[in-house]
């Protein structure tokens, strides 16, 4: 299943950054779909404990994103679409934010094609 999920700050009108994040559960990984102002690398490997979620750069262990209350249970459904997230920025030590779920892809389905030019 693959997840994509939108994180931001809690207002978005002053700080305009934000990425749109696609996390896949089978594999787990993800990759950056679109971005402005979150410093991170075109994709990496997501590691689960519990409700925290945290996105890393391929072989590294260090967090770039956390994202808290992110839960799917053994029948693929969420239990939360949205929660708090923190990131890393070189701009500011570190950012709190948002995380909110824009669209779940359930395997042997496509996601909808985006009307973003």
């Amino acid at each position: 299943m693959r997840l994509s999920i939108l994180i931001n700050t809690s207002d978005p009108t002053v700080n305009h950054d934000y990425a749109v994040l696609w996390l896949d559960t089978l594999s787990h990984a993800w990759t950056s779909q679109d971005r402005r102002g979150v410093e991170l690398p075109s994709s990496g490997d997501m590691r689960e404990d519990g409700d925290v979620v945290s996105l890393c750069a391929r072989g590294s262990e260090q967090a770039l994103v956390t994202l808290y209350g992110v839960h799917v249970d053994r029948h693929g459904n969420m239990t939360s679409a949205q929660g708090q997230a923190t990131w890393i920025s070189h701009s500011r030590p570190e950012v709190a934010g948002f995380w909110r779920l824009q669209a779940v892809v359930r395997e042997g389905s496509q996601p909808a094609p985006s009307t973003r030019r």
